[in-house]
């Protein structure tokens, strides 16, 4: 899944983290159309989308948990 042309951005159900605050942190929310994964800005919802396949989140979410991300 590469492109946003594959679903409806507005009818897709985007979750944030319960450790985000409702004061304007730096949030982004995700949703799960079929097949793949939407991250947002939680500021900016209205903006631009990025979409991932599921095998390169989950990837990705692994490689947080390891904390093995270098801080630039």
């Amino acid at each position: 899944m590469t492109s946003t042309e594959l679903f409806d951005v507005d009818s897709l159900y985007w979750r944030r983290s319960s450790r985000s605050s409702d004061q304007g942190g730096n949030c982004v929310e995700v949703a799960y159309p079929t097949g793949g994964v939407a991250m947002r800005d939680s500021k900016n919802p209205h903006g631009g989308v990025l979409v991932f396949d599921r095998s390169h989140w989950n990837s990705f979410l692994d490689t947080v948990r390891r904390g093995a991300l270098e801080r630039g």
